[in-house]
């Protein structure tokens, strides 16, 4: 046995090679699978597609035949590749909520908006084409396409479609490719027909220009497109840009009702997130969501507000903020051009190459007629001569032993002629009339001077191309669904103004349970508490305003109030919600409006005061506020730095009294030193008092009241001095408060 020689192999790297074969994977991705083609506007699946139905015969007013069938041909004929994808690619030209010009009718289960992916299997599915979509196949048969052997080569295949308008720009596409992508947005196809026409007029034609006849995309589902008119001429200038769209909705009696939604915005999504928000409580001024949606009525969401007295626009206004009932969408005008480069274009660019396209198919459907004319003036020719010397022809078939060369002999004709005449049945030869004959050459001759007047004139050319898409326009289009009406983006209402604004009581205990009860007037201390436990502290507030939690380390916590458990339980840990550090527990709490001030000291004799907005701890972690080195003392609010004092003792006994306008306002920090310490003093016990108040001093069971004037004359002084020593028995100070100025004395607890 002759041993088999092995033949000569290509030795590349492994990085050439890798990158040859990305490189050729990535251009076969981008030509023949992602983009479109500005010519049809077609991906090649999607050409596939309507070409496979057109030659199943599935015209707009044939029958529909099972879609099992075409995409048979499809993945058979021209498109070897997943027959779900390519079901899914036809399914998409048939929804009339994804293409503004369904190319494909279905019958059937085809989707719906709620979830475009719920469509029937290809077996139960029937479809043909739709009469738009006669405007890519109706001049395929004219010499206008040049045809490519398909994947195995045993069939043709149409390269482009003779798209008669943009489709490109009339349905638009979606598509990722390697490295790029492509959004391109669905218009009017009216507006598109006089932008075309303009550019006819003058290939000069400016943006601007084209927008006033083309102010902007048109989507299926007929939302209000609210991108400010600058965003859109920048969209179209540079290819790239946001399309802000919003739902449309009205009222109905006391109730909202909306009838249309963004483009891809499923009405089972908007129920979802609308309804996410009342389970919350994020959402008290909605009573109730309905959807009443039917065949009618595609879209019918209704919204009914909790009374008449809630401002309709301002919960639409939030609405739109915080669901998809407002929504933008990317665009990138990237397509595949006639040099067969993929390229982002611009507006301008997009349709003149589409006309460039156009005009050159329109001169080879002219010039294709144009031959088939002259073929049928020079057969015309052959039969009236043969109608003339009928009985000569016959003789010479009849007679001659080469007939085909005799008659072109005899008679001067051509071999196309020849054959002809050969070629005419017997029973034929009653119908060749002379008037016939002369008729029909008159018609082709004032035809081909047609045909030929217009090859021979670019003007005309452009005039019937403009005419076509005119005659198209009012065929197929219709009026615009999306209003343009410039609108800022919404705006989501505050906490404070959207949520009733309610007393609430926030009680933490020592092993760290943290609860909420409604009103101000609650026995916090006569609440249930788990064995071992008991009341540690307490804060009233509003359920609109900040809860801060300040720890044993200086770290501050937020916890919306709303979301605590109720006091008719026990509560839950606070570390379930907040991260606290090792060894850290809270020991205050803070409750109120984010610019209300707090004075935050430590035992070390440093402080400061901080906006509550400051304090916000924006995760679980907190945020740290206040660096000590001793323990924290209880915040204090300031409500008029200005007039107010700070009082401040000692472990020692000492006092001092200074202007709260001596201490900084800080966001976080150390602070400022509040009285002078020496050794291991600290400070035990602060408070703010306001202008004119005397101070009350509780040493164990004991209380002395000071009044305003003897602070002014004995312990007022500079920050951080060091006071003065409170009278003999009152030097361990339990705490502090102000009270209204009164004569100096002393009472037993």
């Amino acid at each position: 046995m002759t041993p088999i020689e092995p033949t000569e192999t290509e030795r590349l790297p492994l990085r050439l090679f890798a990158e040859k074969a990305y490189l050729d994977y990535s251009m076969y991705v981008v030509l023949d699978r992602a983009l479109p083609h500005v010519a049809d506007g077609l991906k090649p699946v999607q050409r596939r597609i309507i070409y496979a139905m057109s030659e199943l015969g599935l015209s707009s007013t044939s029958k529909p035949k099972k879609s099992a069938r075409t995409v048979g041909d499809v993945i058979g004929k021209f498109h070897p590749h997943g027959d779900s994808a390519c079901y899914e690619a036809m399914v998409t030209m048939a929804q009339p909520f994804a293409y503004r010009y369904p190319l494909v009718d279905g019958q059937g289960n085809w989707g719906s908006a709620d979830d475009p992916k719920s469509f029937a299997a290809m077996r139960y599915t029937e479809a043909k084409l739709t009469p738009y979509a006669s405007t890519l196949l109706g001049e395929l048969e004219m010499g206008t396409s040049d045809w490519v052997p398909n994947f195995d080569g045993t069939l043709q295949e149409p390269k482009l479609l003779p798209a008669r308008l943009p489709n490109i720009l009339v349905n638009g596409t979606t598509g990722i490719a390697v490295g790029m992508a492509t959004d391109i947005p669905p218009h009017n196809l009216r507006e598109l027909a006089l932008a075309c026409k303009l550019l006819l007029k003058n290939p000069k034609t400016t943006l601007d220009e084209l927008m006033t006849v083309l102010p902007g995309p048109d989507f299926p589902t007929g939302c209000e497109i609210i991108s400010e008119p600058a965003e859109l001429r920048k969209l179209y200038d540079t290819g790239n840009g946001m399309v802000r769209m919003r739902a449309r909705w009205e009222r109905e009696d006391d109730n909202v009702v909306i009838t249309q939604l963004p483009h891809q915005v499923s009405p089972a999504k908007i129920q979802e997130q609308i309804a996410e928000q009342m389970r919350a409580k994020k959402l008290p001024l909605v009573e109730d969501l309905r959807d009443e949606s039917d065949h009618e009525n595609p879209t019918r969401i209704v919204i009914i507000p909790r009374s008449n007295r809630v401002d309709i626009d301002a919960l639409m206004t939030h609405l739109f903020a915080t669901t998809d009932l407002e929504k933008s969408v990317r665009v990138n005008l990237n397509m595949i051009g006639l040099d067969g480069r993929p390229r982002v274009k611009k507006l301008p660019e997009i349709l003149s190459e589409w006309l460039v396209y156009r005009v050159a198919t329109v001169k080879r459907r002219l010039e294709y007629r144009l031959k088939k004319v002259n073929e049928r003036l020079h057969i015309l020719d052959a039969l009236l001569i043969a109608f003339l010397n009928i009985d000569e022809v016959i003789r010479i078939i009849r007679y001659e032993e080469d007939p085909h060369a005799e008659l072109m002999a005899r008679f001067g004709l051509s071999d196309i002629q020849a054959n002809a005449i050969l070629d005419l049945r017997l029973r034929h030869l009653q119908k060749i009339e002379e008037m016939q004959i002369r008729g029909e050459q008159a018609e082709l001759a004032a035809e081909r001077a047609k045909l030929e007047d217009l090859l021979a004139s670019e003007t005309k050319l452009r005039n019937l191309v403009g005419r076509e898409i005119d005659e198209d326009a009012k065929k197929y289009g219709d009026d615009r669904r999306c209003p343009l009406v410039a609108r800022a983006p919404a705006v989501a209402l505050e906490a404070t103004e959207i949520l009733p604004s309610e007393p609430i009581t926030v009680v933490l205990s020592k092993a760290g349970w943290i609860r909420a009860a409604k009103g101000h007037e609650v026995d916090v201390t006569g609440l249930s508490y788990k064995t071992g436990d008991e009341y540690l502290t307490s804060v009233a507030g509003r359920t609109n305003h900040l809860l801060i939690l300040l720890d044993s380390k200086g770290r501050a916590y937020t916890l919306n109030p709303r979301e605590l458990p109720s006091a008719r339980s026990q509560g839950e840990p606070v570390t379930t919600k907040l991260d606290l550090q090792d060894g850290a527990n809270i020991i205050a709490l803070i409750a109120g409006d984010a610019s209300e001030r707090y004075m935050l000291a430590g035992s070390d004799g440093y402080g400061f005061y901080a906006k509550l907005d400051d304090l916000q701890g924006r995760n679980k972690a907190g945020k740290a506020c206040l660096t000590l080195e001793g323990t924290p003392l209880p915040p204090m609010q300031l409500k008029k730095p200005a007039e107010e004092r700070i009082a401040v003792a000692t472990a020692e006994g000492r006092l001092l009294v200074f202007p709260a306008s001596e201490l900084p306002e800080l966001a976080k920090g150390k602070g400022n030193k509040l009285i002078g310490l020496k050794g291991e003093d600290r400070i035990v016990a602060a408070c703010v008092l306001p202008a004119g108040s005397g101070l009350e001093v509780t040493s164990l069971k004991r209380r002395l009241t000071i009044k305003a004037s003897d602070l002014e004359s004995g312990y007022h002084g500079a920050r951080a001095s060091r006071g003065n020593p409170l009278p003999r028995g009152y030097q361990r100070v339990d705490a502090m408060s102000a009270v209204a100025s009164g004569r100096t004395g002393e009472s037993a607890a």
